[in-house]
């Protein structure tokens, strides 16, 4: 029986695709729906993905604030606003350094997640992956006994389909022989008398049903 153990050694140096960005791994659950499990998972590496897109973005905005800060520290330094008083100038240079000092811890502790919540994602896919293999074997194993029994079923009535066309054509046969020496014995007014005799018996029992 292929379990969580075996998918773990199989799946070692193997690229998994991130299953809930491919539309066949939803298709997977379209008749019984997702277990309790696999929405779990779900759940948590959407949430991984979205967090991970957000750290991106806020990083790009980050680095692109702290540029438009060294900028004007720049531009303080050299003296370019001279509408502005030494004293605004190096209380605008010090707010601007406290800024980016700030901005500088924000974007080491971006930088930091963005190292780990990879991890964090692949061990999420993998662990939705495993879910996802013993759901699947579950049905397939349901799947090839049943068709196993549906198959020996089949078999078994060809064999009595067989059987039941060798009786038919025996009775046939039989009755034919029979009819035969009725007809060589009594002759065939006797025969006809006898048929329509019967004939009558089966239409009266027919009609009774």
């Amino acid at each position: 029986m292929k379990n969580q153990q075996f998918f773990k050694s199989v799946m070692v140096g193997k690229h998994i695709p991130l299953l809930v960005l491919d539309q066949k791994w939803h298709r997977l659950y379209a008749i019984h729906g997702k277990p309790d499990q696999v929405k779990e998972l779900e759940v948590q590496l959407n949430g991984l993905l979205a967090r991970q897109g957000k750290l991106n973005t806020d990083l790009k905005e980050l680095k692109k604030l702290k540029n438009n800060l060294m900028s004007d520290i720049m531009d303080h330094m050299e003296g370019a606003e001279n509408s502005m008083d030494a004293s605004s100038r190096e209380k605008k240079m010090e707010d601007n350094k406290r800024l980016i000092d700030d901005i500088n811890d924000r974007l080491e502790k971006c930088e930091d997640e963005l190292l780990e919540i990879p991890n964090e994602i692949a061990h999420t896919n993998d662990a939705l992956m495993l879910e996802t293999m013993d759901y699947c074997y579950d049905f397939l194993r349901v799947n090839q006994k049943e068709a196993k029994e549906i198959d020996d079923w089949i078999q078994q009535i060809r064999i009595d389909l067989k059987k039941n066309i060798i009786r038919k054509q025996n009775r046939e046969i039989n009755n034919k022989e029979m009819y035969s020496y009725l007809h060589d014995i009594f002759g065939a007014e006797i025969l006809d008398m006898f048929d329509l005799k019967e004939e009558s018996k089966v239409e009266e029992e027919e009609a009774k049903e």
